[in-house]
């Protein structure tokens, strides 16, 4: 079963995959690697502590085989000041 690493960026923390996982396939580590960055995104990105996870997935030659990222962007638009009638 081919193992893969998944390297994990959110903000400025970089946490490299020393450990991999085992998986049938590429499309079940993609899956894995989605989660992973979503559960990440919702614990992280609303607090301010990160505005973007990525997951970078690797295979056992540590060769890039995908990325997934997680983004949050915030576009206030505060509101018009209220006229007053005349």
């Amino acid at each position: 079963m081919p193992r893969f690493y998944f390297d994990v960026c959110d903000g400025t923390r970089f946490v490299p995959d020393d450990e991999s996982m085992e998986f049938d396939g590429l499309d079940d580590a993609e899956h894995e690697a989605s989660a992973a960055a979503a559960e990440i995104g919702r614990d992280r990105l609303p607090t301010g502590d990160a505005r973007e996870v990525t997951v970078k997935v690797k295979n056992e030659r540590h060769r890039r085989l995908l990325t997934v990222r997680v983004l949050m962007e915030v576009d206030r638009v505060e509101p018009q000041p209220e006229r007053p009638l005349a």
